[in-house]
């Protein structure tokens, strides 16, 4: 049966799931299915995540104030296996109740302080160690544009364009269609934008360049769906500089090895508790 055929019903029903690579990892409801308390490692921030886009945005600014010289921003990261459905476990939950990762617990405050969503969390960490947001006006106010560009923004690049066009068990034209129009669109913002200015918020790297570069660097780097080609992506020469530069990082290096499972031995790194985990 075709898109163009199906009917949606009259009342929707969550009766099976949908196919797909993270099917089973998806439903209709909140909450905790088990009980499993998280493990709590020794330094002050507890970091739950695994390796995606979303997560490396977290690990790469932990690596780059512990760069700065920043050791109050230790941290212990532990993977989350989401597609072993460890995010709905009781003690995940209680940190995130949205079941998602990244979730982060400051154990430095009295009593520990939750933070989730990675865009909070990047504000939280950027504000608590005075690094990589700027204090104020309109400097301010461009990085968090962007920040909050990146959250509403790569729904459709990760949960559109990238189901439909990676993991949907069917391939279907019309979302597709439309999925890499808005994702083509995106692009050429951060491409026209980055032929101003070398980061997203001027010529100061911050937490704006550490969000949007692990989705939309991944594109252009071809780290994300096999997609390079599709996508047409060596039109946007300014945004491969920003995304070159920005890998090339000592810190974004580190980051970007946290919590990954998955890829070749020298590249995992499915624990981080100190720099000595990084082998150097």
């Amino acid at each position: 049966m075709s898109d163009q055929e199906y009917q949606p019903p009259q009342i929707w029903r969550w009766e099976k799931e949908s196919g797909g690579r993270f099917a089973a990892i998806n439903r209709p409801t909140a909450g905790a299915t088990h009980e499993r308390e998280l493990p709590v490692g020794c330094h002050p921030h507890q970091l739950y995540s695994l390796a995606t886009p979303n997560g490396v945005k977290v690990t790469v600014l932990f690596e780059e104030l512990l760069e700065l010289g920043i050791g109050a921003a230790e941290y212990d990261a532990w993977s989350i296996d989401i597609m072993a459905g460890e995010q709905f476990s009781s003690g995940f939950v209680a940190i995130n109740p949205n079941s998602k990762i990244p979730a982060l617990l400051d154990r430095s405050t009295a009593p520990p302080t939750r933070v989730f969503e990675s865009g909070a969390i990047l504000v939280y960490l950027a504000e608590k160690f005075g690094a990589f947001l700027p204090n104020g006006g309109a400097a301010r106010a461009e990085c968090l544009s962007w920040l909050f560009w990146q959250m509403g923004a790569t729904p459709f690049l990760g949960g559109g364009f990238g189901h439909f066009y990676a993991y949907a068990p069917t391939k279907q034209q019309y979302p597709i269609d439309r999925y890499t129009m808005e994702v083509k669109r995106q692009l050429d913002v951060l491409d026209q934008r980055l032929a101003e200015c070398r980061f997203l918020t001027g010529d100061t790297y911050s937490i704006a360049d550490m969000a949007v570069w692990p989705w939309y660097g991944g594109l252009l780097l071809d780290n994300l769906y096999n997609a390079a080609e599709f996508l047409q992506v060596d039109e946007y020469r300014h945004l491969r500089r920003w995304a070159e530069e920005i890998a090339a990082r000592p810190a974004v290096r580190r980051g970007v090895r946290v919590n990954r499972t998955w890829g070749p031995e020298a590249e995992r790194l499915p624990e981080r508790h100190g720099p000595e985990d990084f082998g150097v």
